[in-house]
């Protein structure tokens, strides 16, 4: 018994040194004094067994002992075993920076490290582009036009938003831009997300683009020409990158710049000859000057003695020669200007290489630095503005429908799905917010950038969804009146563009962070290519004890045991808490999945993107616990905080136990269930309570509707009907006009108004003849019913309206 009891002792130190990390000196003085204890008690053969512990501990802890013999061998193995990492590969781990998405990886998240990123808000000059400049331009936009009857934004709109500047929003001051802060560009982009060709218009040039390019890496020439041209409208830019053989694997480019001399009015001059064929390049139709990504090659050494100089990038202005540019394509639901750009030897000069000749072949690192950024807010900030629109519609929509004399909102099976997008909205909101926030203090998030994308627009495609499933027949009838439909068809282009969000989630969200955010691996890898051992065996070591540090970690927080500090309040704490407990068990499984698979890990994506999804919701639930920290509460978030916080474990969770499930070493994946889960599943979906209580909020003029739809389009004074000003103005009245409703339908029920009035006007024409109402309700309710059937109602056309070629009309009723 005696022995039984020094072992679990010794155990329970054990595992408090490892989740310290505390290092190989005190597991073993932990082993040698309680093994001595066993010897001197009596207790033989604990004491054996933790002095040869010791023992183990000293040979394989201890560096002075350990490079003598342990070292050695394991970097031998290691040069074997470690997967290769291509030029291409290195450039985009390289890129960008490690914050937060760091400490999720390391097991040991310190939310202090989080909550160092300050936010100072918008700037006053920020704040009132938004509500004036954003509210005009939202203003403008009438979907059905744009979408459907010129397949463009219409031209006084084109005009505002040049003359406004929105395509300065990243170009500083100095070259007349708008010199915004990344969470101002979110915010407008957000606005303007009321319409979808508006916000990629929008959009793309402050993004992925010339200007960003030309900022990072432009000579002083170029950026004094062009940045003040793109910042007024002079200049549209477009940028080609992707082809018919190059999508998400944009390393594949097969267009080509061949270094030549041409004679050009009587000069020779040094350049290019580009052969190329893109498509799907936004802005490509009205583009003035074309940004463009190629191979370049040097075979007659002209530049020097490199043939293969890789990929490249160059401005090239919309009339040189040769370049066949002005078609478009149609993308699915929305207009925005999109098309080919085709091109077949044609000429210029090597200063239109971005940078100049200096930075030839530099063009990938430029490319995946900038994505970084804009991958962070245009998509994200789209996918989070329409699901704040999508909640004012939905929301206002459900309480104006009445169905078996209530409201819809009232019904649970409404309740579940209006409840569902606000919370993923909600997540959204956060998310775009802080991570754009982190941008203006100098972080580039390459990770994040990745989990906001794939994440976000995939939330927008399911808030979209219930939205649609909600307005029912509604937003199934298109037409001027549908303010959803024409958005909800055009979500697979979100879903699709700026890296298909099937490859960020199955090779980029864990297959890069796996290296770029761990602690240690990045730096094993260096030693390994460098031959340094002794900068392996720190590494390494530290690796080991990171892994037995979440080992312990995991198993002790998932028994309960030892809940780590967090500066969050009563209500977020458990949450932060277990976002501790799940990183903890996400790091050893993220060891356990390289260990075991090596670089076939990169073949098992399905692995990879449940890894990926644990991390991307133990982001995105940071995210919204610092954004309840640091915003002003209003009645109702709290329920909001919960079901978020609940709907985001839930997944994680779910995303282990499919690892566990298809981890091909069954024992590890059983050991690792153990230990990652040592009581099962802690965390189900949301109560229906949560749901109604937030579906409640969103259908009503309160206090939480009013904070989620603040920075929407919410006004009815522009050029263009506004219908979510309009549902807002009905659930002002809405408690008086329930009132109203359950006395009419109350005197109707009791036999007391004819048996013939089923429309809701006539019934409140004959209340007000069997004075159950008076003059001013009467008065009240024509207006409202007026108002609420005009919401309600679709539109239709004329019986060929649709029908392009009229000769093909069949005349299904013609008389003879």
């Amino acid at each position: 018994m005696l022995s039984l009891l020094l072992i679990v002792l010794a155990i329970a130190a054990l595992a408090a040194v490892a989740r310290r990390e505390a290092g190989a000196l005190p597991a073993l003085a932990v082993c040698a004094v309680i093994g001595l204890i066993g010897l001197v008690t009596g207790a033989l053969v604990a004491g054996v067994l933790l002095l040869v512990g010791a023992v183990v501990i000293a040979a394989c802890g201890l560096p002075a002992l350990r490079r003598s013999w342990l070292t050695p061998r394991l970097f031998s193995m290691f040069k074997k075993v470690a997967p290769k990492v291509s030029d291409t590969e290195r450039t985009a781990l390289e890129a960008g920076s490690v914050a937060w998405d760091g400490e999720l990886f390391s097991g040991r998240p310190d939310w202090q490290q989080l909550m160092k990123f300050k936010d100072d808000g918008l700037s006053d000059e920020e704040q009132a582009f938004i509500d004036h400049q954003c509210t005009v331009a939202a203003g403008m936009c009438n979907a059905w036009d744009i979408a459907q009857e010129r397949a463009d934004l219409p031209p006084e709109l084109w005009d505002y938003i040049k003359k406004e500047r929105f395509f300065g929003m990243i170009i500083p001051k100095e070259y007349g831009g708008l010199g915004f802060s990344a969470k101002a560009q979110s915010a407008v982009l957000q606005k303007l997300a009321v319409n979808e060709t508006l916000m990629v218009t929008v959009g793309v040039p402050n993004s992925l683009g010339p200007g960003e390019l030309l900022l990072k890496y432009g000579t002083q020439e170029q950026k004094d020409h062009y940045l003040p041209r793109l910042a007024d409208g002079r200049e549209i830019p477009c940028f080609g990158l992707t082809g018919p053989r190059a999508g998400s694997d944009a390393t594949s480019i097969p267009d080509v710049g061949v270094v030549c001399r041409k004679v050009i009015d009587g000069e020779e001059v040094l350049g290019l000859n580009l052969t190329f064929n893109k498509r799907w390049i936004t802005l490509a139709p009205v583009a003035t000057v074309v940004g463009l990504a190629f191979r370049m090659f040097d075979p007659d050494h002209l530049l020097g003695e490199e043939e293969d100089l890789g990929i490249t990038c160059a401005l090239i202005p919309r009339d040189t020669d040769g370049m066949e540019i002005g078609r478009r394509h149609h993308p699915i639901g929305s207009p925005f200007m999109n098309g080919p750009i085709r091109g077949e030897n044609v000429f210029v000069p090597l200063d239109t290489i971005i940078g100049g000749p200096k930075m030839a072949g530099e063009g990938w690192r430029m490319l995946v630095e900038c994505l970084s950024v804009g991958r962070c807010i245009t998509l994200p900030s789209g996918a989070t503005g329409t699901g704040r629109y999508a909640i004012g519609w939905a929301g206002g929509f459900a309480r104006i429908r009445r169905q078996f004399n209530v409201p819809v909102a009232e019904m649970e099976g409404v309740q579940e799905p209006l409840a569902r997008l606000t919370a993923k909205a909600w997540i959204a909101q956060a998310a775009v917010y802080q991570t754009a926030n982190t941008i203006d203090q100098g972080e580039s998030p390459s990770v994040p950038s990745a989990i906001l994308k794939s994440q976000l627009t995939e939330f927008q495609r399911d808030v979209l969804a219930d939205a649609m499933d909600i307005h029912g027949g509604k937003a199934v009838t298109l037409g001027p009146r549908n303010y959803i439909g024409i958005g909800y068809s055009a979500n697979p282009v979100a879903i699709t563009v700026e890296g298909a969000n099937i490859m960020t989630r199955n090779l980029m969200v864990f297959g890069q962070g796996a290296i770029r955010c761990h602690p240690f691996v990045l730096e094993e890898l260096a030693a390994r290519d460098a031959d340094d051992i002794n900068a392996f065996d720190k590494a390494f070591f530290g690796h080991a004890g990171l892994i037995f540090g979440n080992a312990a970690r995991a198993f002790t927080l998932g028994l309960g045991i030892g809940k780590p500090t967090t500066p969050f309040d009563a209500t977020a704490a458990p949450y932060a808490q277990d976002v501790a407990r799940i990183s903890a068990g996400f790091s050893l499984c993220a060891d356990a999945a390289m260990a075991s698979l090596g670089s076939t890990l990169k073949q098992r994506e399905m692995l990879s993107a449940r890894l990926g999804d644990v991390l991307s919701n133990l982001y995105l639930l940071s995210m919204v616990l610092k954004q309840w920290h640091e915003s002003d509460k209003v009645e109702g978030e709290a329920d909001l905080l919960h079901y978020a916080s609940h709907f985001l474990l839930a997944r994680a969770e779910q995303a282990f136990v499919e690892v566990f499930d298809n981890l091909p070493n069954r024992a590890l994946a059983r050991t690792l269930k153990l230990i990652v889960m040592p009581r099962g599943r802690r965390w189900a979906r949301p109560h229906d309570d949560l749901a109604r209580s937030i579906a409640g909020n969103v259908s009503s003029a309160s206090a939480l509707r009013r904070k989620l739809l603040a920075g929407a389009w919410g006004s009815n004074d522009q050029v263009q009907d506004n219908p979510l000003a309009r549902y807002n103005a009905l659930l002002e009245t809405q408690e008086r006009a329930e009132e109203l409703y359950r006395r009419i339908n109350k005197a109707y029920n009791k036999g007391e108004l004819p048996a013939e009035a089923l429309h809701p006007e006539e019934r409140l024409e004959a209340a007000l003849a069997a004075s159950i109402i008076d003059t001013d309700d009467a008065d009240f309710m024509r207006k409202r019913e007026a108002e609420v059937l005009d919401m309600l109602t679709v539109d239709d056309f004329e019986f060929d309206a649709f029908v392009i070629d009229k000769t093909k009309v069949v005349e299904h009723n013609a008389t003879a």
